[in-house]
């Protein structure tokens, strides 16, 4: 069963915050911001410009495994770039779809204007599966029950 919400809804559900950090800064302060913040990914940005996306899963892979030094490697350096993005448009359907075809776990958000609207990850993708065939069962139950 498609799921054919856009991600726009997703977005409306999660805080709406943006966290993000430049480029030139080190890895061991962009880890700094997502153990505070409680996330597993930032947006990499210059200025208004989405340039990449950093995530927990690089910083395994790109720096503790290889022996490199947190302090001292920037961001610029482990990030996945060019971002791949979608647009709030996109359903919901279509993102799950793209994270399981490029095996990442965060997109972007992005809308025609380049402007950022938010970021959407994999387990939110999953959430919101889960909760609208929640919805669909309870429904086509309902109308079985009368």
């Amino acid at each position: 069963m498609k799921v054919l919400d856009t991600v726009e809804s997703v977005l409306r559900e999660k805080s709406g915050e943006i966290w993000s950090i430049g480029p030139d800064s080190t890895v061991y302060e962009a880890l700094k911001i997502m153990s505070d913040k409680g996330i597993g990914a930032l947006l990499v940005m210059e200025g208004d410009k989405t340039v990449g996306v950093l995530s927990e899963r690089d910083y395994a892979r790109k720096v503790i495994l290889k022996n490199r030094s947190s302090r001292e490697t920037k961001v610029q350096e482990i990030m996945n770039a060019p971002p791949i993005t979608i647009s709030p448009d996109c359903t919901v359907d279509e993102a799950m779809q793209l994270v399981t075809d490029r095996r990442v776990r965060h997109l972007p958000v992005v809308d025609s204007m380049g402007r950022v609207r938010g970021i959407i990850s994999i387990g939110d993708l999953v959430k919101w599966i889960i909760t609208s065939h929640e919805k669909t069962i309870e429904q086509l139950q309902q109308y079985i029950t009368g």
